[in-house]
C-alpha cells in the first residue's frame, strides 16, 4: 500500500524510503500463502486421505469472490473512483487473466489485482500437483519438481528480459512480460510450499529448524539486504534473473523464524495485528480507491494546513476505514455464511444412532 501511494502523487519525501521497496510486500504474501494453503492441502494427503477438491475450491471461492465482485463493480460502474482513467474490460478481471492480458500502458486502474490472479492460478493448480505427487510419495521427486520450477522461472525471466531488452518494444514490457505473469512469480509460492512440505512430512526437521529461529532471522535479514542491492535497479537483468529466488528465500526464512513462539519474532505480540490480518484482503482490494478519493477530494482543501505525518495519517485512516467497511459489510457476512453452511453439511453427514446400527 505504501508503494501504491504513487497513485496519489506519493506521500512526500519523508516517507519515500518506505514506499520505494514496498512492492516486496507482495512477495511476503506469496510466501505466506504457499505456506498456509500448502499446509491445508498437504495435511489430509499425509494422513492418506483423499483431497476434497470441491470443498477446497468452494472455500476459496466464498473467501475471494464476494468482496472482489463488489470492488470490481465499483470500478466498472463508477469511473470517478478509479485511480487512473484506463480500465481493462470486466471479463479480464472475472476470468483472472488480468496479469496475462493487461495493456499496462493504457489500462492501469485496479491493476494491483494481478497478484490475486497469480494467487487464483496457484489455488487452481497446486491441489492437483500435490495430489499427483502424494500418490507415490518420494522426497527425491518433490525436490526435483521444486528445483525444476525454480530453474524454469530463472530461465524464463532471463530469456524474456534479454529478448525484450534487445528489441526494446514500445510498451511497458517489464510489467507485462516479467513482473505480472504467473509463471514468472512462482518463487515465493514455491518457497512457502516447501516450508509446508517440511512442516507436514518432516515435522522433526521443521522443529529443529524452529529451534534456531534467531539464527534464521539473521540469515533472513542478510538475504533481504542482498535483495535490496540486487533490486537497486528493479528492472535490471541481475534483479530479475536471481533476485526473486534470493528474496523469496529470505522471506521464507523470516516466516520460518516467526513460527517459533520462543524466538525474537514469535514471542512478540503487537496490539491490532489480528484485526489488520482479518481485514487485510479488503484493504488490498480497496486501498487505491481510498487513496484516490483523499487525493482528489480532501487534499486540495487541507493541503495548506496538513502536511507530512498528519497528511500521511489522513491517507492511512481513509484506507483503514474503507477496508474495514468492505470487510464488515461484504467479506465477513459471506465468510460466516460459508462456515455455517459447512457446519450444517457436516452435521447432516454424521450418521444417527439408528443409522450406525443399520450399517
Amino acid at each position: 500500500m505504501l508503494f501504491h501511494s504513487f497513485v496519489a502523487g506519493g506521500l512526500g519525501p519523508d516517507f519515500q524510503w518506505l514506499s520505494r521497496f514496498g512492492w516486496m510486500g507482495v512477495d511476503i504474501f506469496f510466501v505466506l500463502s504457499g505456506f498456509l494453503i500448502g499446509t491445508q492441502v498437504l495435511r489430509p494427503l499425509q494422513r492418506g486421505e483423499g483431497l476434497a477438491f470441491q470443498a477446497f475450491y468452494a472455500r476459496r471461492a466464498w473467501r475471494i469472490l464476494p468482496a472482489f465482485g463488489v470492488v470490481l463493480t465499483l470500478y466498472q460502474c463508477f469511473p470517478v473512483l478509479r485511480e487512473a482513467p484506463g480500465l481493462e474490460p470486466w471479463w479480464v478481471f472475472a476470468t483472472f487473466t488480468l496479469n496475462l492480458l493487461i495493456d499496462y500502458g493504457h489500462n492501469t486502474a485496479f491493476s494491483h489485482a494481478w497478484s490475486l490472479c497469480v494467487e487464483e492460478h496457484f489455488y487452481l493448480l497446486f491441489p492437483f500437483i500435490a495430489w499427483c505427487l502424494a500418490r507415490r510419495p518420494s522426497a527425491r521427486r518433490v525436490l526435483a519438481v521444486c528445483a525444476a520450477i525454480a530453474l524454469l522461472g530463472l530461465a524464463l525471466r532471463t530469456g524474456v528480459w534479454l529478448h525484450n531488452d534487445a528489441l526494446n518494444p514500445p510498451r511497458p514490457w517489464f510489467i507485462e512480460d516479467i513482473y505480472y505473469p504467473s509463471w514468472m512469480r512462482l518463487d515465493g509460492l514455491l518457497m512457502g510450499v516447501m516450508l509446508a512440505v517440511l512442516r507436514v512430512y518432516r515435522p522433526d526437521k521443521f522443529q529443529r529448524l524452529q529451534a534456531r529461529s534467531n539464527q534464521l532471522l539473521l540469515s533472513a535479514l542478510a538475504l533481504w539486504g542482498l535483495s535490496l542491492l540486487l533490486f537497486s535497479n528493479r528492472t535490471g537483468l541481475l534483479a530479475n534473473a536471481i533476485g526473486w529466488p534470493v528474496l523469496s528465500l529470505g522471506f521464507g526464512l523470516l516466516v520460518l523464524a516467526a513460527t517459533d513462539p520462543k524466538g525474537l519474532l514469535g514471542r512478540w505480540t503487537l496490539p491490532g495485528t489480528a484485526w489488520l490480518a482479518a481485514i487485510s484482503y479488503s484493504l488490498y482490494l480497496s486501498h487505491k480507491i481510498a487513496m484516490h478519493l483523499v487525493h482528489e477530494m480532501l487534499v486540495p482543501v487541507i493541503a495548506e494546513r496538513v502536511q507530512g505525518l498528519a497528511l500521511f495519517s489522513v491517507y492511512a485512516l481513509a484506507v483503514l476505514a474503507l477496508g474495514a467497511a468492505l470487510h464488515y459489510l461484504v467479506e465477513l457476512p459471506f465468510l460466516r455464511w460459508r462456515d455455517h453452511r459447512a457446519r450444517s453439511r457436516s452435521s447432516a453427514s454424521q450418521p444417527k444412532a439408528g443409522d450406525a446400527i443399520s450399517l
